[in-house]
């Protein structure tokens, strides 16, 4: 399905304008935008693939601002969406939220994912303990990895 041109740049806009804005450290600012964003998909969003990246981006600013409880749902409405499993990013976050969440068992999960799909290169922004962690959970020469 397709949206409507106008709903599509709109819906466009706000996220840049939330990109933007989470650029500049505005993260709550960000948030708003892509709430705004994610309203204007019709029905259910996990039916449109515009709602994998605002998912994602929503999931970003929950992240950054330390909300792990609303990071988590966010990914995990996002690995829902159109080409959202799989995606090593989203197994990322989904990881170091279920991490941070003390879920140990699902964040090794969930990195083992991450790191299979992008290799060791997908944690180079993030804090050096989920990479660590994951060491400690698998033998990742084994696992492997695209990178």
């Amino acid at each position: 399905m397709q949206l409507p041109d106008e709903v599509h740049a709109e819906i466009t806009e706000l996220c840049r304008e939330g990109d933007t804005l989470a650029g500049m450290g505005e993260f709550v600012e960000a948030k708003q935008r892509y709430v705004e964003a994610l309203r204007l998909l019709p029905g259910d969003p996990r039916d449109w693939a515009a709602s994998t990246w605002i998912y994602v981006a929503l999931g970003d600013v929950h992240f950054r601002l330390g909300v792990h409880d609303r990071a988590y749902r966010c990914f995990h409405n996002a690995v829902q969406c159109p080409e959202g499993l799989g995606n090593p990013y989203i197994h990322l976050r989904l990881g170091q939220t279920t991490f941070e969440l003390g879920d140990h068992d699902r964040a090794a999960d969930e990195l083992v994912r991450a790191y299979t799909g992008g290799g060791a290169g997908i944690f180079d922004e993030d804090d050096p303990k989920y990479l660590g962690f994951l060491r400690t959970r698998a033998d990742l020469e084994r696992v492997g990895g695209t990178n």
